[in-house]
């Protein structure tokens, strides 16, 4: 994984989780949280 794909990675997982908190408030922070990890895993399974 190059810095420009970890970035773009980076950038739009804080941008997700940012719009969660400005239209559901912090309510669906967990199940952010759990998807996460499965993507994290999926990524790591591809590595």
């Amino acid at each position: 994984m190059t810095n420009r794909i970890a970035l773009v990675l980076a950038l739009l997982i804080l941008a997700a989780l940012a719009i969660d908190l400005l239209v559901y408030g912090d309510r669906h922070l967990i199940f952010l949280g759990k998807k996460f990890l499965q993507f994290l895993e999926w990524i790591a399974f591809w590595r």
